[in-house]
Formats: C-alpha cells, sequence, structure tokens
C-alpha cells in the first residue's frame, strides 16, 4: 500500500491514501478487539488476571499477609484479624440486603448467557459464562467463609482463610481448564470447518 506523497495525492477513486490508511487503522484495531473471544489475546490475559486475582484476595484479605501471619508476624496477624472481619461484616451485610435480588439477577444473567452461547452459538456469550459461572461459584464459597469468620481466633482465621483459598484455586484450575479445552474446541472448528 503505496503512502500519500503530498495534500494533492488522490488514488484512483478519488479518495486520498490517507483515508486508506485510516480505514486500514480501523480495521486493524477491530481486529484486535475482535468478539471472537477464544481466539483473542485479550481473552486468555483476562482469565489469567482474574484468576490471579481472586485467588490472591480471599475474603477481602490479601494471601501474603495471610502467609506472613502464619509465620508468626504479630502486626500481619492482626492486621489480617481485623481486615478479615471488616471484610466479612461488609459482605453479610451486602447479601443481608441484596441477596434475593443479587441472586436472582446473577441467575437470569447466567441463564442468558448459557441460552445465547449454547443455544444459538453466541461465542462472545460462552466465553463471558466461561468466566462468570465459576465466579458465581466463588461468591458463594466467599460468601460461607464469611458468615463462619465472627468470633474466630486468628489462628483458626488463618486456617479458614487458607482452606477457602485452596477451593478458590481449585475451582479455578478446573475452569481454567475446562475454558482452554472449550476454546481449543471452537477455535479447530472454526478453522478446519471456515466458519
Amino acid at each position: 500500500m503505496p503512502f500519500p506523497t503530498g495534500p494533492g495525492d488522490m488514488g484512483a477513486t478519488g479518495e486520498s491514501d490517507c483515508e486508506t490508511l485510516d480505514f486500514f487503522f480501523l480495521e486493524l484495531a477491530m481486529e484486535a478487539i475482535d468478539l471472537r473471544s477464544f481466539s483473542n489475546l485479550w481473552f486468555w490475559i483476562v482469565l489469567a488476571v482474574l484468576w490471579s486475582t481472586v485467588s490472591h484476595w480471599v475474603v477481602g484479605v490479601p494471601f501474603d499477609m495471610v502467609r506472613r501471619a502464619a509465620r508468626g508476624h504479630e502486626q500481619s496477624l492482626g492486621d489480617m484479624h481485623v481486615l478479615a472481619n471488616i471484610n466479612a461484616r461488609r459482605i453479610l451485610f451486602i447479601a443481608d440486603e441484596t441477596g434475593l435480588i443479587t441472586t436472582g439477577f446473577s441467575f437470569f444473567l447466567l441463564t442468558t448467557l448459557l441460552l445465547l452461547g449454547f443455544v444459538y452459538g453466541v461465542e462472545f456469550a460462552q466465553a463471558i459464562l466461561c468466566l462468570f459461572l465459576p465466579l458465581a461459584i466463588v461468591g458463594w464459597i466467599t460468601l460461607r467463609a464469611a458468615r463462619r469468620v465472627g468470633g474466630l481466633e486468628p489462628a483458626d482465621l488463618g486456617n479458614l482463610l487458607a482452606r477457602t483459598r485452596r477451593w478458590i484455586q481449585g475451582i479455578g484450575i478446573v475452569s481454567i481448564f475446562v475454558t482452554s479445552m472449550w476454546g481449543m474446541w471452537v477455535n479447530l472448528n472454526v478453522n478446519v470447518l471456515g466458519y
């Protein structure tokens, strides 16, 4: 593609090469944010960052603080206890005030994504479902852990947070594996069958 040599340089169709270059840039940008999610690098980056973040913050407590507390660091032990109680009360308040609405909306959203993705074959809905369905399970596990935080001694609280993190990591491993297998299946079918 030749670049414009001057302000009066016009292509054969009457449009300037600058406009053609702008169109090429727009096409390149649209390719970068393509809604075919499983073949898009951004989807996989989001998946990795999502599970890294979710497994690091357990009931709102960063897990490096839990590790330092387990090693006997007094300041981290106190901070973990205070932070876990604050976040547990916050989670329980939100669950008690908006639990029914949140649950109803979550099931509506997941059902809509399930129908769009697997009945109507919308790849973007399949990808979003692969992200949100495991997060709904993690939300339920976090809520259960938050209900048990109140009144625990710091050592027992550290054990609860470690167990909760192991459950979240297990769900993350299964989710990443299933998402990867499904994404490869979708990409192989698109490339081989050409649709």
